[in-house]
């Protein structure tokens, strides 16, 4: 199972590919997408990338983090545009997307709904054998997105089996 991973944003997201083969998890590719420019030109940018890396991996299913509303209207927006682009660029590859809080991301990582950001990104490289940390947070959040939902989908498949 190949999963990817989006933590949305228009000047940063986070994209990540996690392929499951047996009970290991690796990582296939992970990255920061940096959009400069006026909106429709950073929206451009991150379909453009999300394209190529779904295009590259075929991944079977995308993990996205769900908006969390915060009491900045303007970042929300921002984030919401950014979560659509995710939202489309999968569509248009045919893949089914599951939408997951922060805190369901770190609850099924770190094993705490309220563990950092330093301790989601140390728990994403121990469970990835990852040598280097993930240069941004961005992009261990879509590292994180991409267990998590590995994790959930293994949880729901067996209580399906019972």
């Amino acid at each position: 199972m190949k999963v990817m991973g989006v933590d949305p944003g228009l000047t940063r997201a986070g994209f990540a590919v996690v392929e499951q083969t047996g009970g290991k998890l690796r990582s296939l590719e992970f990255g920061t997408i940096r959009g400069s420019g006026e909106i429709p030109d950073q929206l451009a940018a991150l379909r453009s990338r999300l394209a190529e890396a779904i295009e590259t991996h075929r991944p079977d299913e995308m993990a996205v983090e769900r908006l969390f509303v915060t009491r900045n209207q303007r970042t929300a927006v921002r984030v919401g545009q950014a979560s659509g682009i995710a939202l489309l660029a999968a569509a248009e590859a045919g893949i089914p997307v599951v939408e997951y809080g922060p805190l369901q991301v770190k609850q099924a990582v770190v094993g705490v709904g309220s563990a950092t950001k330093d301790q989601v990104s140390f728990m994403v490289r121990r469970i990835l054998g990852l040598t280097e940390r993930p240069e941004t947070a961005d992009a261990a959040d879509a590292l994180a997105l991409a267990i998590c939902h590995i994790h959930s989908h293994k949880l729901s498949a067996r209580a399906a089996a019972r």
